[in-house]
């Protein structure tokens, strides 16, 4: 029984299921079902753009939409997010995969494999040393990228490289072949999304005690705007069938998609080209650096998303766990042809505000998209491009934060470089941008730890005090600034070193330690230590240091007699 005990714990930790499943009440159901039913609605024909921004047949964002929806409901340690496709992750797998499905499938594979091991081997940590800064020029960057990319399909233009400086110089010049057809239809897919998203911001919220044709008109206007994407793609669908009855055709359709279910199948493991076989080895050497990026910041998306909804719903979330769920997720996903998946936060922020009780909202959303991959995929045929083109703009272009430039300027102007690092060369290659804005961030976090603030006090006794731990690359920054001061004072001063804010050392601070002092007593001059917190006092005694002297606290060490400081090879107080 004490074994059990302790089993079920663990299980429960591992299988969060488990935590709530016990629990589940037919009102939980209630809402669940009408969540997860909102946010199919919305799902369905994002994952259909998504697939247009990965570079990838449209049913592959059908393919990546519902695989992770079930296994997070069995794994998720938050109840409102949803996995699938998303704007990022769909931007990365354009620039990895190379727009061969064959790629981003094996992609989708390895990323869950590597999101799965770092899960078994508690490594979420490695996500705090990407920073706010980092993580905001890579998606204001991505909303640009992501929005340019799909103004050619608003333009009706045919033929526009996928590269955003080739594509801006490209649009500007073939301006003047846009379709007029699609620019209509596209610019009043956006004003209606627009107006859409106004609308749900600046809704009321109905009171029980109004009238039932108050609270009806309510649910009927939010239910309108939070399943906008539906609504848009549905009536620009009607419009296009209406042009295809009547016998012409100005709009650019989305085409033929295949029907049915994908087969459940490994990835392939080499693809067949008209010039031979590409072997696996030499796909994974294609991939290159997106065998860690697309893996981190698959999870970042989603740690991100999970803490934000977290905080509003007081639960926690455990890294190690999102890994797992997400490196599963991916794995099965890739056996149903998905490309890499992610936490969406325009879908979980539906779900949250649809009043979801539990990750079981996610097994209708993606019952949902199953259905329609089952029998709805001939009336996909209709849909126009730029309505999904609207689609993906007005989801993406909340995500350029404009005030972050104006926030950091006031908080620390030093973060502007890794955030502009990142920024900028996203505009090149996504993984050059991310790369070099985590060096900068780097470069930067080791520089403030090989050079610590220290503040010098100068009067009868010279205090200095440095203002973090001492760590190997900081101890000539210390030494240089104890000697300077030490020997340019006239009189020549005794030196306290206050080190209340040292909490730990390493081998390379002792040995600078003890050159100092071997260097202040050829002139003359003594050093004593005080505020020494207790493991930093035990490693300075085993170190047995010629000339060391402590005192408890700084006033202590302030009111002993200088002249009492003896050089012995004790000298401990």
């Amino acid at each position: 029984q004490r074994g059990q005990s302790r089993g079920c714990p663990l299980l429960r930790a591992k299988l969060p299921i488990l935590r709530w499943l016990p629990s589940y009440s037919l009102a939980w159901l209630q809402l669940d079902l009408m969540a997860g039913l909102t946010v199919g609605l919305t799902a369905v024909p994002q994952a259909l753009a998504y697939a247009e921004v990965a570079g990838l047949p449209l049913q592959y964002g059908l393919y990546s939409s519902f695989m992770g929806c079930f296994v997070y409901c069995f794994l998720g340690t938050a109840k409102d997010v949803t996995l699938g496709p998303t704007a990022i992750m769909s931007l990365l797998v354009s620039s990895y995969a190379f727009h061969q499905p064959a790629y981003a499938v094996l992609l989708t594979f390895l990323s869950g494999c590597i999101q799965l091991a770092m899960g078994l081997l508690h490594l979420g940590f490695l996500l705090d040393f990407i920073s706010c800064p980092v993580i905001k020029g890579f998606t204001s960057a991505a909303s640009i990228t992501i929005s340019f990319n799909q103004v050619k399909n608003i333009l009706g233009l045919q033929g526009i490289p996928r590269q955003f400086f080739l594509q801006v110089y490209e649009m500007l010049r073939r301006i003047g072949e846009t379709r007029v057809g699609d620019a209509v239809l596209g610019l009043a897919c956006l004003a209606a999304l627009a107006g859409l998203r106004a609308m749900k911001s600046h809704l009321p919220r109905a009171a029980c005690v109004e009238p039932l044709a108050a609270r009806v008109s309510y649910l009927i206007v939010w239910t309108s705007a939070t399943a906008r994407n539906a609504l848009v793609v549905l009536f620009a669908g009607l419009v296009a069938y209406s042009f295809q009855v009547m016998g012409s055709q100005p709009l650019t359709l989305t085409g033929s998609i295949p029907r049915g279910l994908p087969p459940f199948q490994l990835p392939h493991f080499s693809m067949a080209t008209p010039n031979g076989t590409i072997p696996f080895q030499s796909m994974v050497e294609d991939m290159g650096v997106g065998l860690a990026v697309v893996p981190l910041m698959g999870l970042l998306e989603t740690v991100a998303i999970a803490k934000a909804f977290a905080s509003q719903n007081d639960y926690r979330i455990d890294p190690n766990q999102e890994l797992l769920a997400m490196g599963f997720a991916n794995i099965l996903g890739s056996f149903v042809s998905s490309y890499p998946i992610t936490g969406s936060f325009g879908r979980t922020a539906v779900n949250a505000q649809s009043g979801v009780c539990t990750p079981a909202g996610g097994l209708i959303t993606g019952t949902l998209v199953l259905l329609s991959l089952a029998y709805l995929t001939s009336l996909f045929y209709y849909i126009p491009k730029a309505a999904l083109a609207a689609v993906i703009i007005s989801a993406v272009v909340p995500m350029f934060d404009a005030g972050i430039f104006r926030r950091l300027w006031r908080v620390k102007r030093l973060d502007l470089v890794p955030l502009c690092v990142t920024f900028l060369l996203c505009f090149w290659e996504v993984q050059y941008g991310i790369v070099a804005g985590v060096l900068v961030s780097g470069v930067l976090l080791l520089y403030s730890i090989a050079r610590p603030p220290i503040k010098v006090s100068d009067g009868d006794v010279l205090f200095v005090q440095p203002g973090s731990s001492l760590h190997f690359p900081a101890i000539e920054c210390l030494r240089d600034t104890v000697c300077s001061h030490a020997l340019a004072a006239s009189p020549p001063r005794f030196i306290i070193l206050d080190c209340c804010h040292i909490s730990s050392i390493d081998y390379t601070v002792v040995v600078g330690l003890a050159e100092l002092l071997q260097e202040l007593h050829k002139h003359g001059l003594s050093l004593a230590f005080c505020s020494l917190q207790e493991p930093v006092l035990q490693v300075l005694l085993s170190a047995d240091l010629e000339g060391f002297q402590h005192f408890p606290s700084r006033e202590e060490a302030g009111e002993a007699c200088p002249e009492c400081w003896g050089w012995s090879p004790s000298g401990c107080f």
